[in-house]
């Protein structure tokens, strides 16, 4: 007869109990094996992981474990100092992401907000996973087995499937409420906006808008001209969910407060 597998216990912080599914897992061990594969093992992926507990001891990623154990995970802490306690926290970054093919209208919601999004909708996970590491970006995804990657340091799985409820998570997440700046980058293309006069965009106007407004601006970019459209009230209300997040108000720019494209913001 066979013997049983060692097990371990698991018991997951925040809301890294959303992804795993439950705060407590019991969890086989099998042969001796990275902490790391076990927490990956029941849903979460290393980037989101700041702290890790083994028997109350502080460990790394490549602690091994053999069963037996009671591992404690926590998420990123806010607002708590952790001084001489070893985490597997990586070296900060400049908030600047990477957003996978199936987070386009969030990647649209954080460019409005202001937020450097690389984006294409024509990519894969290698590339995702290269511009990650070759421009220091944070990789948002749903799909954990791409955040899962050894290569990959900086990321978060969004945990809600709305486009605005990520944008507040991401801005939550990374403390973006003292760097947004709403109305200064394409939401197409990601360039910044420049404030540009009515008179230089005149023949590209419909009729009717040459009329209703007189602030616009142009993408340096990709050369899309905006201007404040009839959805803007919508706008202003993500904005308002925005500032009400950060306790500050998000104020308009210089850039012309171009609030929508052509096409509006989907």
């Amino acid at each position: 007869m066979g013997t049983d597998l060692a097990t371990s216990e698991l018991r997951l912080y925040g809301d890294l109990a959303v992804l795993a599914g439950e705060a407590h897992v019991t969890t086989p061990v099998g042969e001796p094996r990275p902490v790391k594969d076990l927490i990956e093992s029941v849903g979460v992926p290393h980037p989101e992981v700041a702290l890790i507990l083994v028997d109350g001891h502080p460990v790394g990623f490549d602690h091994l474990v053999v069963g037996g154990e009671r591992v404690a995970v926590y998420p990123p802490f806010h607002g708590i100092e952790l001084a001489g306690i070893p985490t597997v926290l990586p070296e900060p970054v400049a908030p600047r992401f990477v957003l996978d093919v199936h987070l386009g209208t969030l990647a649209r919601r954080l460019r409005l907000l202001g937020v450097d999004c690389w984006y294409r909708t024509d990519t894969d996970d290698a590339e995702l996973a290269r511009v990650a590491v070759d421009e220091d970006r944070i990789l948002l995804t749903r799909d954990r087995q791409l955040l899962m990657r050894r290569t990959i340091t900086h990321g978060y799985c969004p945990r809600s499937s709305d486009p605005d409820t990520q944008a507040l998570e991401v801005v939550e997440r990374y403390r973006l409420g003292d760097r947004l700046a709403p109305f200064t980058r394409c939401v197409n293309c990601n360039a910044e906006l420049a404030r540009v006069p009515k008179a230089e965009v005149l023949e590209e106007l419909p009729p009717a808008t040459r009329e209703a407004f007189d602030d616009f601006a142009r993408c340096t970019g990709c050369g899309q001209v905006y201007w404040p459209g009839s959805h803007l009230d919508a706008v202003n209300g993500f904005l308002e969910r925005v500032a009400a997040l950060t306790s500050r108000p998000i104020a308009r720019t210089a850039s012309g407060d171009p609030g929508a494209d052509r096409g509006g913001l989907r």
